[in-house]
């Protein structure tokens, strides 16, 4: 079979490798899609701090069952699947009391350990979670983002009836956005200063779409929201402007969730923050309860994947994939890798 191989920062590789037999406990899924994110493109670019090269990428990934190891039940064969990426250990505090995302020895697939970049992947069938048949191989990708998502907005608890800001518009944004208003946000607004992102995330269904180039952010908290503004601020950004817009205006004693990876290190309004009493909570991957609340959001038609995809290429122009968002990267949403095409 083909695998993808990343031999260094901006060049990529196939090599012929035997088809992989799953080993007990294990299943052989055979790769239809794979989405490229941002900290794919930090690989591309050698920006990646914990990943080294060589490296077969591939995180964001659908398929179906092609063959089953000893000891697995629970699946059979043409089964659409996607895969969580995840390689814990097991035994550190994290891992001891569920919290397997933020385990101190976490490796993931495509940047730690080998990513699923290749015609098959043999993975441990406790890492495989199946998706309905309906459900596109396309969309079935971008479960992984999605459950970024649901863990994000799940780490205030319970929004139903919250008044929902998210900064930035991007992939994991316009998600966010949509995931808070399909868990029963009251109101959600999204900001951005791209129109294209805005007008995307209107066709997803957001209420508020704000452009803070032309208007203030703390004047639209007030016009989407009224003087009580938002309960729950997300930053979806991750740069000191928009950490710091969060700061300024959040509602006193309000939550400030940062979901994006901050560049480099922060310098934003601590005091403001202290005085203000903000909560400001982070948050880390996901857990298989977000890959399940996400699978169902989308079966319920409270989040829309499709309308994300920005372009598909071809298994072997994955370096052209690479290329095609460096040359859009104001108009590129979701771009897809299609094994099978």
């Amino acid at each position: 079979m083909l695998q993808q191989v990343m031999t260094k920062p901006g060049e990529i590789i196939f090599h012929e490798v035997p088809v992989p037999e799953p080993e007990s406990g294990q299943v052989l899924v055979k790769i239809m899609n794979i989405g490229i994110c941002g900290s794919d493109i930090h690989v591309y670019h050698g920006e990646h701090p914990f990943t080294s090269y060589p490296v077969t990428q591939g995180h964001e990934v659908s398929g179906e069952i092609a063959k089953v190891g000893q000891g697995v039940t629970g699946f059979i064969l043409g089964q659409k699947v996607t895969i969580e990426p995840q390689v814990y250990c097991g035994q550190c505090h994290p891992c001891r009391h569920g919290k397997y995302n933020l385990c101190e020895k976490l490796k993931v697939m495509g940047f730690q350990t080998t990513g699923t970049a290749s015609e098959y992947f043999a993975v441990d069938a406790s890492k495989v979670t199946p998706i309905p048949e309906e459900m596109s191989f396309e969309e079935g990708a971008m479960i992984e983002p999605l459950a970024v998502a649901v863990h994000g907005v799940k780490q205030v608890g319970d929004v139903t009836g919250m008044n929902i800001a998210v900064i930035g518009a991007g992939p994991i944004g316009n998600l966010v956005a949509q995931t808070a208003r399909g868990m029963g946000a009251a109101k959600v607004m999204i900001t951005d200063i791209s129109d294209l992102r805005l007008d995307k995330a209107g066709e997803c269904g957001i209420d508020v779409c704000v452009n803070t180039r032309n208007k203030d952010f703390g004047e639209a908290l007030v016009e989407a929201f009224g003087p009580d503004k938002a309960d729950v601020i997300y930053d979806c950004a991750g740069n000191n402007t928009t950490m710091g817009q969060a700061i300024k205006y959040a509602r006193k004693g309000s939550t400030i969730v940062l979901v994006a990876v901050f560049a480099g290190m922060a310098t934003v309004d601590l005091a403001v923050a202290n005085d203000h009493e903000l909560d400001i909570k982070s948050t880390m991957m996901y857990r298989h309860e977000d890959y399940l609340d996400a699978i169902r959001l989308v079966q319920e038609g409270k989040v829309h994947l499709r309308s994300l995809i920005s372009k598909t290429f071809a298994f072997q122009d994955y370096l052209k994939a690479y290329q095609y968002i460096d040359d859009n990267r104001e108009t590129t949403m979701k771009v897809i890798i299609n094994v099978r095409e």
